[in-house]
């Protein structure tokens, strides 16, 4: 039986109005998921590997675009 793998994930906000955010996640990010961290909802636009896994962990960087606030329905 193999490992569940994790991603750790560092999210970076195009424009640097909104700081970004480290976070390990279950699924990998694709481009076009929607992400919310810091109160706000974010589109990945670009997911790059930093380095191939590490155990049961896999180091990702996403770049995102800022998209709105979270709402209640969220």
């Amino acid at each position: 039986m193999s490992e569940e793998l994790f991603y750790k994930v560092s999210f970076v906000v195009q424009g640097g109005k909104h700081p970004g955010a480290i976070i390990t996640v279950e699924k990998r990010p694709q481009v076009g998921d929607e992400v919310i961290f810091n109160g706000s909802v974010f589109r990945v636009i670009e997911v790059m590997e930093l380095m191939p896994p590490v155990g049961n962990f896999m180091f990702l960087h996403a770049t995102c675009e800022y998209v709105r606030e979270v709402t209640d329905e969220e």
